[in-house]
C-alpha cells in the first residue's frame, strides 16, 4: 500500500529505531533471531543506506532507543510486559554494555537527535520524541529499525495518531516473529510503506 506525497527534506524525520548491538550485531543477543531476515532484506546495508541519504538531504536523523536495562528496572512493577520481562531475564540492551552501544556503523552525528529512552514498545510515550518532532518543525516521519513487530509499529502507530504523515520501509526492518511481515498490520495506519531504494530516490530529491 503506497500513498504517494511530496516529501519536504525540512518537514522530515528519519526515526531510528532501537540501532542496538543486541540487535544488529554479531554476538548481540537478539541477532540470532534476526539474522536471517536481516540477511534476506539486506538490512544494515539499507539503514545505512537511508541515514546516508537523509543526511545528505538535509533530513533530520531522529535515535529512537529503548531503555537501556539496568539492575532491578522492574523489581516491585505490578504489570511489567512480557517484553518488558524479556529484557529483565536476559539483561537486554545493558547500560555500559556492548550490546547497549549503538551498531558501530549506526552511531549518532552532529545533527542527530537523541530521544530519550522508551520504557515500553512506543518511542513517543514518556519521552521528548513529539517535542522534538514538532520543535523541528517536522510533520513526516520515515520509521525505520528494530523490530518491525514492536517498537516500530507501535512508535509508528502512535505517530499517526497525533497527526503525521507516518512512512514505514519493507526492507529496512525486520520482526522478532519471523512469520511477520512488514505491512502485514500497516494499512490501517501507515500512510506509505516504501522500499529503501523507492524512499532514498525521493529523498535524494527534496
Amino acid at each position: 500500500m503506497v500513498v504517494l506525497r511530496r516529501y519536504t527534506a525540512s518537514r522530515t524525520g528519519l526515526l531510528l529505531v532501537d540501532p542496538f548491538n543486541d540487535f544488529l550485531s554479531d554476538g548481540g543477543k537478539l541477532w540470532p533471531r534476526i539474522r536471517a531476515g536481516a540477511a534476506s532484506v539486506d538490512l544494515l546495508r539499507h539503514l545505512r543506506a537511508l541515514v546516508d541519504t537523509a543526511r545528505g538531504a538535509g533530513i533530520v536523523v531522529l535515535f529512537v532507543p529503548h531503555r537501556r536495562w539496568r539492575e532491578g528496572d522492574f523489581d516491585s512493577w505490578r504489570h511489567p510486559t512480557p517484553w518488558q520481562l524479556t529484557i529483565d531475564r536476559e539483561a537486554l540492551f545493558a547500560d555500559g554494555t556492548w550490546g547497549g552501544d549503538w551498531h558501530p556503523e549506526l552511531v549518532p552525528q552532529p545533527g542527530d537527535v537523541v530521544i530519550q529512552e522508551h520504557w515500553g514498545q512506543n518511542g513517543f510515550f514518556n519521552t521528548d520524541l513529539d517535542l522534538q518532532l514538532k520543535q523541528h518543525g517536522l510533520d513526516s516521519i520515515v520509521v525505520v529499525g528494530m523490530a518491525a513487530d514492536v517498537c516500530v509499529e507501535a512508535t509508528a502507530r502512535y505517530g499517526a495518531e497525533l497527526g503525521y504523515h507516518v512512512t514505514l520501509v519493507s526492507d529496512a526492518t525486520v520482526a522478532l516473529d519471523v512469520k511477520t511481515a512488514v505491512g502485514d498490520s500497516a494499512w490501517p495506519f501507515a500512510h506509505a510503506v516504501l522500499t529503501t531504494a523507492e524512499i532514498v530516490a525521493i529523498l535524494s530529491t527534496t
